[in-house]
Order: structure tokens, then sequence, then C-alpha cells
């Protein structure tokens, strides 16, 4: 080990020690999370865990049924949405604890087709060929709102809008293509990577994409506040971010 990575290691390892060194370590926690983060956090959860940081239970689903359900009182600790709109709608309302929100990971949208090859797409403007395109609803979960936002942005959207299955969240609009039910669809290349049943077609370049946020919070009702604070510091410890980089998430912070 060099000097250099010598430095780097001991404070990322002194943060985790604090995090999961605590005498409230072993609280549960609900965590509202998008689905794209569906198997990172599943990963990050069970190490988190196996830490001694306590259960990490998780509700996943679109960002803004999620944000919904919290707006209803649903119990929830943390929230991590995948975009920014949805924490803002909680945060006007008062239901985010104040200083804690973090604008952690960020993604890019790849169109992707049934692994057989048939559908030919080489560029956006090839989807004018497809029968059918799934979405994540593009008039309010998050994926379907950045493929609208980027089909919009080329001139294409008027076009395509027809074409549309909107789904439930980004997961789904996954499944369809899967299942052979729509032709192509648009979805986070994080999304695209965990399956072997779709090629991805085109890979949106990040600077011609939509801005994509993914904010993680404290929800303001939790009843377990600190303990959602120290998993939330750990969500932004080394350890889980090298898994959110496993899975093809871009770091935003730190």
């Amino acid at each position: 080990m060099t000097a250099r990575s010598v430095k780097s290691f001991f404070p990322t390892l002194l943060l985790v020690l604090s995090i999961l060194a605590t005498p409230a370590r072993a609280a549960d926690l609900t965590v509202f999370a998008a689905a794209s983060l569906t198997d990172a956090l599943e990963e990050i959860g069970a190490a988190y865990e196996k830490a001694g940081g306590g259960k990490v239970a998780l509700n996943l689903g679109a960002s803004s049924t999620l944000a919904r359900q919290i707006q209803e009182g649903a119990p929830a600790d943390l929230f991590l949405s995948a975009d920014e709109e949805k924490m803002d709608a909680l945060d006007k309302k008062g239901l985010i604890l104040a200083g804690t929100r973090r604008s952690v990971l960020s993604n890019t949208l790849v169109i992707v087709v049934p692994g057989d090859g048939a559908a030919k797409i080489a560029a956006p403007k090839d989807l004018a060929g497809v029968r059918t395109l799934a979405l994540a609803e593009p008039q309010s979960v998050p994926a379907g709102i950045y493929a609208r936002e980027y089909l919009t942005r080329l001139g294409l959207w008027d076009k395509l809008a027809g074409k549309v299955i909107p789904t439930e969240n980004v997961r789904a609009a996954l499944a369809a293509v899967e299942a052979g039910n729509a032709d192509a669809a648009i979805v986070y290349k994080t999304d695209a990577g965990i399956s072997i049943k779709v090629e991805v077609a085109y890979e949106v370049p990040l600077a011609e994409g939509p801005k994509i946020s993914y904010p993680f919070a404290v929800v303001a009702e939790s009843k377990q506040k600190e303990s959602a604070k120290r998993f939330l510091a750990y969500l932004e410890s080394e350890p889980a971010l090298a898994v959110f980089k496993k899975y093809g998430f871009l770091i935003r912070y730190p």
C-alpha cells in the first residue's frame, strides 16, 4: 500500500467505524428508495447489517409513489429519490429533516431492445421504426420524465408519444422489453446492466442527456432520526460508494 493510499484508507475506515460504533446501531430502519437503486441497496443494506448497523428494510418503487406515501404519513426513516423534484415537494411541506439532504448519485439513459437482436436501433431517431416504446410513466416517474425531456429536446417526443407504453417504474419498463411486450425502452444504464435479456442499442452521451440526480434525506417524521443519519452517512462512505459504482452509478457526492 502506498503512502497516498494509506492516507486515504484510514479516514474512510474511521468514518465507517464511527458510523457503526454506537449503542443505537441495532435499530431497524425503513428506507423508501427509487426502484433503480434496488440491487445496490440490497447489497449495501446487507453489508451494513452484517457490520452491526441494524436491519435495513427497503420499500422500493417509483419516486413519485414513494413521495406520495410519505406525504400520506407512511412510516419511513429515509427517502432516496431518483430526482430532485420529488424531494423538493416533500421539503416544501416540511417532511424532510433539515440539514440532511444530500445529492449523492447520478445516472445516464440508454435505449434497450430485446437481446435477440430483432430491433435495429443505432440512434434515437430510429425509434420511429418501433411499434411500442416502454417508459416509466413520463408524466410523474423520474426515469420517464428524464426520457421525455431527452426526446423532446431532440424533437422526437411528438412523433413517439403514441407508441409509448407507460409503466409503474423503470424496472417495469425494462421488464416489458425482457418479456417481449415492448420493442424498446429507455431506462437507466444501471438497470440495463442487471439484465441478461436485453441489449443496449444506444447510450445517451452524458453531455447530451438530462441532468439526473439522486437526492437522499432523512424523513422528518422518522422515529429513529439518529440511526437514520448514521445510515445516510454510511451511504456516502467509500464502501457504499464502491457498490454504487459497481452497479454503474455516477458519484456526485462527495
